[in-house]
């Protein structure tokens, strides 16, 4: 059988081919179209858009923080300073392995389980792409040996820096206050574009206070990086704009020697220039050292500073609210003759207790014998109870209350520093608001000598006495005098918000009761007159026992009996010189007993500090 013959049609397959050639040249040619389309808008309709994002890569915009302001005494003596040093930074996205790096560096530089635990915290709510410091204050010895395999560590680096410092420690902590790591409560409360680089703010005292002043400006630096992140070049540089520096009126000598005089007790201590406001001395006993908060404290550390019973981190000089006793005798005094209640030469009869009339409990003097016939001056010179129990009753709870309110007493004096509390001013409506109880007469009696319901702190009770040494010109309390712009000599003086006078109609009603003040430590039966003696200045003061707790109408009081804590409060208030006051001052001494005794002593060191030493 023949083979079959396969005839081809040359014709058909060359059409065939020609369609495919077609279709193929026509799908290359809408890709090529495809592709010069998404040239063309990535190179021209895009280009500013893509060009910026190169740049993202390839430029950094990095914040410059500013150096904060340095914090002098009166007499330019540094008491907040900046020192050099290095702390380990880690940038988060640069970084893949997290853990086995922070191991590796640990063999490095001694990292704590604190500074892990810190570093956790600040990095979960820390852009990944910003870096999150480990360590602060490397020591030079880490720095060269991270120096060695920096190469092994991408992400990892050591900046160089500023850290707060405070040469004094505990000497200023309750005023000078410290900074600390911006923490969420900070970071809800300031704008964080003018805090860009910065990792540390005011925190307690005049750091809190003027944080804006000392902060300053923050800076920026354009960089030109590579591919790994490195910086190969500074593109643009706007500097950052130090913070200004603070000058304050706190004599720093004078601080350190009311310190020294406290010793070892618990209290306080407020010195203020009567003439402008000025507070020379604000110590507040037992301290702690600020140093140790600047760049995180550890957890055992903090822990003992707050289980401590002396309670360190208690800023009495401001906060301490405490009964001023028979120092509140003189104000008393002032308003009954200024309400016309009593008179210079009224007087008293004192047999060592009082009675309500148609009432059988008995109001004990502090001298069980009783001081006889007494009038105000003397009354105020040996604190006779007797006699300003019954001036109080008289005056009333009212109007002792609005006299008492206008030097203070009860409210805020408005200083400088963060965290002041305004003691306790009771009044009928104070008592049904916060008790829902009447006022009785006998706390009348008892708020007339400074006990009962009645709190001051140490700042109102030296602010109370310098409007007083005044005849009631009143000073807003304040512990910065004046500013500084970084490079600038000139200092520019803060303005004080003035505060209202004390307008008493007769003047001599002043010269009564400042009197009898100077009869308390220069006068031959007052209760202070062994602190007087020997004293190159003539001056006037009070003395002041306050009670812990209260006695039952026979108990007699026993210091020897009691624990420390349960015993009486030493409190002294004093101006000097007596014609021309220079410095007022207010003594508190927790648990410190005898007014004349303890607190008294103290004052006598602090005003003859300021006011014997010789001008330099």
């Amino acid at each position: 059988m023949p083979a079959r013959v396969t005839i081809k049609d040359y014709l058909f397959e060359s059409r065939l081919f020609m369609q495919r050639s077609v279709q193929a040249l026509v799908f290359a040619g809408i890709l090529i179209a495809i592709l010069v389309g998404r040239l063309i808008y990535l190179q021209v309709l895009a280009h500013e858009h893509y060009i910026t994002l190169s740049d993202d890569n390839r430029i950094k915009i990095l914040p410059l923080p500013p150096n904060r302001g340095l914090i002098f005494d009166r007499n330019g003596l540094i008491l907040a300073d900046n020192l050099p040093s290095y702390r380990l930074e880690i940038t988060p996205e640069q970084v893949h392995d997290m853990e086995a790096t922070l191991d590796g560096l640990a063999k490095l530089v001694n990292i704590r389980d604190v500074d892990r635990k810190r570093f956790d915290q600040l990095r979960a709510r820390t852009p990944v792409f910003k870096p999150v410091p480990l360590r602060f204050r490397l020591s030079d010895e880490e720095v060269a040996r991270f120096a060695v395999d920096r190469h092994r560590y991408p992400g990892v680096d050591i900046v160089a820096g500023l850290s707060r410092h405070y040469p004094h420690g505990p000497l200023t902590a309750h005023a000078v206050g410290y900074v600390g790591r911006i923490d969420e409560r900070d970071l809800q409360r300031i704008d964080t574009s003018t805090y860009s680089g910065t990792t540390h703010i005011g925190k307690v005292g005049l750091e809190k206070t003027y944080e804006k002043t000392l902060h300053g400006s923050v800076g920026y630096r354009q960089v030109e990086t590579n591919a790994e992140g490195r910086i190969l070049r500074t593109l643009v540089r706007t500097p950052p704009v130090p913070g200004n520096n603070l000058y304050l009126t706190l004599d720093a000598e004078l601080q350190n020697v009311a310190d020294q005089a406290l010793g070892d007790k618990a209290g306080a201590i407020v010195a203020i220039d009567p003439n402008n406001g000025d507070v020379l001395a604000f110590v507040s006993k037992p301290a702690y050292d600020p140093n140790l908060f600047v760049n995180g404290i550890d957890t055992k550390t903090y822990k003992a500073l707050r289980e401590d019973d002396k309670q360190p981190l208690f800023n009495r000089a401001l906060r301490g609210q405490y009964p001023p006793g028979s120092t509140l005798k003189p104000f008393v005094g002032l308003g009954g003759l200024e309400q016309g209640i009593t008179s210079e030469h009224a007087h008293t009869y004192c047999p060592g207790f009082y009675q309500l009339p148609g009432k059988a409990r008995k109001y004990r003097d502090w001298k069980r014998s009783g001081h006889g016939t007494v009038d105000l001056v003397t009354a105020i010179a040996q604190s006779c109870d007797v006699y300003f129990y019954d001036l109080a009753l008289s005056m009333g709870i009212d109007r002792l209350h609005e006299f008492l309110a206008k030097f203070g007493f009860g409210e805020r004096t408005g200083i400088d520093i963060s965290g002041e509390l305004a003691g306790l001013l009771p009044s009928r409506q104070w008592k049904r608001a916060t008790r829902n109880l009447p006022w009785f007469p006998g706390e009348t009696l008892i708020a007339g000598i400074g006990q009962g319901f009645v709190l001051t702190t140490p700042l109102q009770l030296a602010s109370a006495t310098a409007t007083l040494a005044r005849y009631g010109n009143r000073k807003k309390p304040h512990v910065v005098a004046s500013t500084q712009i970084y490079g600038d000599i000139e200092l520019t003086p803060l303005q004080v918000e003035p505060v209202p006078d004390i307008v008493i109609e007769d003047r001599h009603n002043w010269d009564t009761v400042i009197h009898g003040m100077h009869e308390v430590v220069q006068g031959r039966h007052g209760t202070a007159r062994k602190v007087g003696r020997g004293a190159k200045y003539p001056f006037a003061g009070k003395t002041g026992t306050a009670q812990v707790f209260g006695l039952k109408e026979e108990e007699k009081y026993d210091a020897k009996k009691l624990a420390e804590k349960l015993r009486d409060h030493s409190l002294f208030i004093a101006f000097a010189p007596l014609d021309k006051p220079r410095i007022a001052v207010a003594v508190v001494v927790e648990n410190g007993g005898s007014g004349s005794a303890v607190a008294a002593p103290i004052a006598r060191i602090v005003m003859d500090q300021y006011l014997l030493k010789p001008e330099s």
